[in-house]
């Protein structure tokens, strides 16, 4: 099995590396940092002035999650095309356990998560950004993105294996993603929303990331604090939450869309 998911995921990298998505992936985490950096800096640095030392480090883990989220959702194209194309269905006539190939395409969009985090801790780098905390909470910080990234990764692959319409899969995972990001305590905090959208900014899944993320990547005094569990505790429960619910929807999709 492991050779299998080994030879798979080559199957799925190899192409990435001669059809330019890996530039797509590096140009879109640029992208990320100057489209959300540049209009905003000045206004929002105003707004952030209060809770961090600068917008640039307040805004990274938004960055980040907007360019690793990206990363992920190329999955479910690539799951769509396998099923329209029969893939799936010939894997199942092979001696190939069936969570194999999904596994396979994960670890593909896990590496592409990679390079779209490089380039977008490169980038924050470069507008002001410094991780300020521990090597300890630096490496979580890394590893916590490239698992959010790995669960998106999950929920792509089944959209596109349930629908089987390649086209459908920009339109339909583009936009959440941005509203999502838009309307959360990445871009400022939560009081300087309108108060009726607050209670939805300050409880979706993406705020809480970026919440957990803020203290993985630490600053400057007075902004700077011990990371504490109160910090981790939600982003681990939507995690988790999420997991339970992906791994039964995709033995039901796959036995039927396999």
């Amino acid at each position: 099995m492991r050779t299998q998911w080994w030879v798979l995921t080559n199957r799925f990298i190899a192409p990435t590396l001669r059809n330019g998505e890996v530039v797509v992936t590096i140009a879109a985490s640029v992208v990320f940092t100057a489209g959300f950096y540049i209009p905003l800096h000045e206004i929002m640095g105003t707004a952030t002035r209060g809770v961090s030392s600068s917008y640039a480090q307040y805004l990274m883990p938004l960055i980040a999650l907007e360019a690793i989220t990206f990363a992920a959702m190329s999955t479910a194209f690539r799951a769509a095309t396998d099923s329209v194309q029969g893939i799936n269905r010939r894997f199942r006539s092979m001696p190939i356990a069936p969570f194999t190939p999904v596994a396979a395409r994960i670890s593909a969009a896990v590496y592409r998560c990679t390079v779209a985090l490089t380039v977008a801790v490169i980038s924050g780098h470069v507008i002001g950004f410094r991780f300020r905390g521990s090597a300890v909470d630096t490496v979580a910080f890394c590893v916590l993105v490239l698992v959010i990234g790995a669960v998106l990764s999950f929920l792509a692959d089944l959209i596109g294996t349930g629908s089987r319409n390649p086209e459908a899969m920009a339109p339909v995972l583009t936009l959440p993603p941005l509203i999502f990001g838009l309307l959360s305590v990445g871009v400022q905090p939560v009081e300087q929303f309108p108060h009726w959208v607050q209670a939805f900014v300050r409880n979706q899944p993406i705020s809480e990331f970026v919440k957990t993320m803020h203290a993985l990547a630490g600053d400057t005094a007075p902004f700077n604090a011990a990371v504490s569990w109160s910090d981790v505790a939600p982003t681990l429960a939507w995690l988790s939450g999420l997991t339970a619910v992906l791994i039964p929807a995709a033995a039901l999709i796959l036995s039927r869309r396999a």
